[in-house]
């Protein structure tokens, strides 16, 4: 049952990123957007990974579809790291300071 809500936990946090990459996308400028967040997010997920790894290692139970959700959350958050960069490139060529 622990790991069904854990994986509904990082499920809801998750259903966010699309929209927030979606939005970064069309935005087309970093402005208002805060990098250390995004890499504290990005972080916090990576420390979920590594946390399910280890308990594979100790062949504790983990479930590998909690594990796919940390996974697909992570990769979701560092494309909208990438479109961070490409949005500040884009402010540059646009001459709009942020």
């Amino acid at each position: 049952m622990a790991e069904v809500l854990e994986a509904l936990m990082v499920i809801c946090f998750g259903i966010s990123w699309p929209l927030n990459i979606r939005k970064s996308y069309l935005a087309g400028t970093a402005k208002g957007k805060s990098l250390s967040f995004v890499i504290l997010i990005f972080s916090g997920y990576v420390f979920g990974i590594l946390s399910k790894i280890i308990m594979l290692g100790a062949h504790q139970k983990v479930s590998v579809w909690v594990l796919a959700v940390y996974v697909l959350n992570a990769v979701m958050v560092f494309i909208d790291f990438v479109l961070y960069f490409r949005n500040k490139k884009l402010d540059r060529m646009n001459g709009i300071g942020s």
